[in-house]
């Protein structure tokens, strides 16, 4: 069943047109104006048959593409990935190092949650908006700006589709 899910999978950026990425975007950008912390958002459509076979789960893609999309590499180690994989219903949060044992795993999943209702509603971008002003209030209470002025922008605001 999860391997048909995959095969048929429709594609993300019929959830997510490119009006939709822009204001996901100014959603990243508006958020990191109250915090130092780096969001980026990605979202895959599908595994391919072999991944599936082998049982690459939504985790592990969503490691890996913390690691691949280099989120880790911020300056105070506060990288946060927002990962959808909409083949398997779902959205994984990677955070880099300096947020452990600031954020539980319970807040993270929180934010998960809140993310799902909205997607389950039939509003993926209004799902992942929620879910960036929820990162980013978690991120404005541990990194908040300093003197009121925006850090550098260490990650692109633009939504990655990893079709």
């Amino acid at each position: 069943m999860r391997l048909l899910r995959h095969v048929f999978a429709r594609s993300a950026r019929h959830l997510f047109p490119e009006d939709s990425l822009h204001r996901i975007a100014d959603a990243i950008a508006a958020g990191e104006l109250q915090h130092r912390g780096e969001i980026l958002f990605a979202v895959e459509s599908e595994l391919s048959p072999g991944m599936v076979l082998r049982g690459v789960q939504a985790r592990a893609r969503a490691e890996a593409a913390f690691a691949r999309l280099r989120a880790w590499d911020t300056e105070a180690n506060n990288g946060v990935l927002i990962y959808l994989l909409l083949a398997d219903h779902r959205i994984e949060i990677v955070a880099d190092r300096g947020l452990n044992g600031l954020v539980s795993a319970e807040q993270w999943r929180g934010v998960c949650l809140l993310m799902e209702e909205r997607m389950q509603a039939g509003e993926p971008e209004q799902a992942v908006v929620r879910g960036i002003e929820a990162v980013s209030d978690l991120l404005a209470e541990h990194f908040p700006q300093i003197d009121g002025t925006p850090d550098r922008d260490e990650l692109p605001n633009r939504p990655l589709i990893l079709d």
